[in-house]
């Protein structure tokens, strides 16, 4: 195996993805951990531990998912659509390296269903939307999974075995440092798909000894070794598959919260209103005030910044 760890400091790898393959067994994976970039996202809301903790699940699997995208430009985004539950709304995405993401949630229903709910609990009869935008080619894919399993990790493996027809394994873990600041992990596999030069299709065979095999090791990582920070992504990969014959460990990806939100932007989207609209949405002052509601900045933009000038 080849180990190609990056010059950083190994005592605290944080903020970084990388991926790997395992050729002999025609897979492929990627690693994730997540420290000072989540902690600045999750800091922009009073969110409780609950929902907290389930924020930062679905900020590391749009890490893992979105770090897969070949293309630079391309977006991944995670979003639920729920009844009856705790959570009204969930929504993250990642592009180029940067996260961003948010929650909407009723306070009064989680106070009744405890400190520690279940998937059940916070989203009722729940759906997870996965949404690939590629763009180069402007291409979109999108896969609806039910939220009925135990975490946002068993709903992404569905997708991908609905979806894609693609043998998958994700794994999540989640820790508190000691400054009690959350560090999150996450491990994704993947049988090579249809398509893959000299792989069957998956469908005409009952059995899948080579993935059964990675998908063995790879539940064997523990939640613990995902979020301690002291530990190399690297490292974890050697430690699942060291007896393998190849392991190929390709690049790094660094990771940070990446709201795109500014003065500029959001002044070039109101300008698309008309002048009616635009009063409508000002206050007595003749300011309109957007609240971002990822990274919970106000941005006030006065109605005198769309007057034209006469020629």
């Amino acid at each position: 195996m080849t180990d190609t760890v990056p010059a950083t400091d190994l005592a605290k790898d944080l903020d970084r993805a990388i991926g790997f393959t395992i050729p002999e067994r025609h897979a492929r994976g990627r690693m994730v951990r997540l420290g000072p970039a989540l902690d600045v996202i999750l800091a922009a809301h009073a969110y409780p531990p609950a929902i907290e903790a389930l924020l930062a699940e679905a900020l590391t699997l749009a890490a893992l998912l979105g770090s897969t995208l070949k293309d630079a430009g391309g977006q991944l985004t995670l979003q639920t659509q729920t009844q009856n539950g705790v959570v009204r709304l969930l929504v993250c995405d990642y592009r180029g390296g940067e996260l961003r993401g948010y929650i909407q949630y009723d306070e009064d229903k989680l106070a009744e269903v405890g400190p520690n709910p279940s998937l059940f609990a916070l989203f009722g009869t729940g759906y997870l939307a996965i949404t690939f935008d590629q763009a180069a080619t402007k291409e979109r894919y999108q896969g609806i999974v039910p939220l009925d399993g135990d975490s946002l990790a068993a709903a992404a493996e569905s997708y991908f075995l609905q979806s894609e027809q693609i043998p998958s394994l994700v794994r999540l873990g989640m820790n508190r440092d000691a400054a009690g600041k959350l560090i999150a992990g996450g491990l994704f596999l993947q049988h090579l798909p249809e398509g893959e030069v000299g792989r069957e299709r998956l469908h005409t065979r009952l059995d899948h000894p080579e993935w059964e095999h990675v998908e063995a090791l790879g539940s064997t990582m523990g939640a613990d070794e995902l979020a301690d920070a002291s530990i190399t992504l690297e490292t974890l990969v050697w430690r699942l598959f060291n007896e393998e014959e190849e392991v190929r460990v390709l690049g790094s990806v660094a990771l940070s919260r990446g709201c795109r939100c500014d003065p500029a932007y959001i002044t070039s989207v109101l300008s698309k209103f008309g002048p009616e609209e635009r009063a409508d949405m000002a206050d007595e002052q003749g300011v309109i005030t957007v609240d971002c509601a990822f990274c919970s900045i106000k941005f006030p933009v006065p109605l005198s910044d769309f007057i034209t000038p006469p020629l």
